[in-house]
């Protein structure tokens, strides 16, 4: 270890060589590498952690550059994992990194989880983050949580030191209904920042004992009003009892999706004249479309389904694929013969691949 890079936290009276070492000696997962991902790894990275663990398997795209902002116009296409890899090497050559080209999922979630000391969960779904409690609790992980909501966000700690886990604050996942779509609300930018330095800061207090650790809080930051408030809650019992991973984390889809890939579906586009239902609002549709497509909204398409020819193959199509799945799960409830393919990750795919 360099000593001298690392000189203005070991000269600090609280912090001090020891603390560096426990860094050093660390071994960190970081879930995601978007908005609050990226502030998490170039923090610890920057700071000496010595094992970086990332998982991604998305790529980049325009819509990703207001807050993840380790990624410029070149990356745009792709893979995530591969360009934050060698700007994180260039930052710092002496980290050891862990890379797992792959989404966090029920089947992969403790074989890799168990490798780290601790996890630092920057995804931005509730399945996700449902799974990672469940694994942390199974394997005795303390993990750091963050979540953002338009302008806000949350930070916490859970499962450390015996304390509360992410299931004693939220025992049940939200249905679809309740969840929020992002890309109808969306998310300042800068917000993703502050909050994955939060939790930057959380997994350095952790590692290195210094400070007092978020467990048992919720902090909850508002960036309009540049404030704070922490929300005190209690563990529940019954919530260290998990002993086996559930069978699915899916809150959206009870079913298997019926999914196509955004190159396939441009092979299709140009050799055949096929069905395209965009979900998307009204005003996103007037905004941008592809050509050849029909827009029936989402949340008018029950009304709406005899605009559908339901005797042709049904290509349906949303902003990111989340619309596109639940109109998927909704006409195939009330038509379980038609033909219907979900365009997996909608518009910013498509347009990241062929704009």
């Amino acid at each position: 270890m360099n000593s001298q890079r690392y000189i203005r936290q070991t000269t600090l009276r609280d912090f001090g060589p020891k603390a560096q070492q426990k860094l050093q000696n660390a071994r960190v997962l970081v879930i995601g590498l978007g908005g609050l991902g990226i502030p998490v790894l170039q923090y610890l990275n920057a700071m000496g952690v010595g094992t970086l663990g990332l998982i991604e398997q998305d790529i980049i795209e325009i819509t990703n550059l207001q807050r993840q902002v380790l990624y410029g116009e070149s990356d745009i296409g792709k893979n995530k994992l591969e360009v934050a890899l060698q700007k994180l090497k260039d930052q710092n050559s002496t980290t050891n990194f862990k890379t797992y080209d792959t989404f966090l999922t029920r089947n992969n979630a403790l074989e890799i989880i168990r490798d780290f000391d601790l996890v630092v969960d920057a995804s931005d779904n509730f399945p996700t983050r449902y799974l990672v409690n469940d694994a942390c609790v199974i394997l005795k992980k303390p993990f750091v949580y963050g979540a953002l909501h338009s302008f806000e966000g949350q930070v916490s700690v859970f499962n450390y030191d015996k304390g509360p886990t992410y299931r004693c604050l939220f025992p049940i996942m939200p249905s679809a209904e309740e969840i929020p779509n992002c890309n109808d609300n969306g998310v300042l930018g800068v917000i993703p920042g502050i909050i994955g330095n939060l939790q930057a800061l959380e997994a350095v207090k952790v590692i290195t004992g210094v400070g007092t650790v978020l467990s048992g809080q919720l902090l909850i930051f508002d960036g309009l009003s540049a404030s704070m408030q922490k929300i005190n809650f209690k563990s529940r019992p019954e919530s260290y009892k998990i002993t086996e991973l559930q069978e699915t984390y899916d809150a959206v889809n009870c079913f298997i999706v019926n999914d196509i890939d955004v190159n396939a579906f441009q092979r299709l586009r140009t050799t055949a004249n096929i069905q395209v239902i965009d979900v998307r609002s009204s005003d996103e549709y007037e905004n941008y479309h592809l050509s050849d497509t029909k827009n029936v909204p989402l949340s008018a398409l029950e009304e709406h389904t005899e605009e559908i020819n339901l005797k042709e193959e049904i290509y349906l199509l949303c902003q990111s694929g989340k619309r596109s799945q639940m109109a998927y799960q909704l006409l195939k409830e009330r038509f379980p013969t038609a033909s219907i393919f979900n365009v997996k990750g909608g518009l910013n795919h498509y347009t990241a691949q062929y704009s």
